[in-house]
């Protein structure tokens, strides 16, 4: 990648709702289409599917069947979505953000930048 590139970031984050704690990141994708963003999900909640409560199962299906397609809709049109379903005590949350990618930034580049062999970690105190 020599130039800028349009894609999408997607994450997911879990939260405890009985307390006061911030969500944690679980995962991160960098998709660089509408569908691959949108696959992440799917897959995500196919694959946890047959853990989830009856509620939860639902929320989760109700999205694979109805809410996929105007969630790509949103996607393709360049604006960040989020999908959520709710397990027992804990919010699963998946968000997707439209990013432009550059460069430097691209985790998928195997080469990287002489400058990036001269870099020692710091000591934190």
């Amino acid at each position: 990648m020599r130039a800028p590139t349009c894609g999408y970031w997607c994450e997911c984050w879990t939260q405890d709702i009985r307390g006061p704690e911030l969500p944690e990141l679980k995962a991160s994708f960098d998709a660089y289409s509408a569908l691959q963003a949108d696959r992440w999900v799917a897959v995500a909640l196919r694959t946890i599917s047959p853990a989830l409560g009856p509620d939860a199962s639902d929320e989760a299906w109700e999205w694979l069947y109805n809410g996929r397609a105007a969630t790509r809709r949103t996607l393709l049109r360049r604006q960040p979505c989020t999908v959520t379903i709710t397990q027992a005590h804990t919010r699963i949350t998946w968000t997707i953000r439209p990013v432009t990618y550059l460069p430097l930034a691209d985790r998928q580049g195997t080469q990287l930048p002489a400058c990036a062999n001269a870099f020692r970690p710091q000591a934190t105190d």
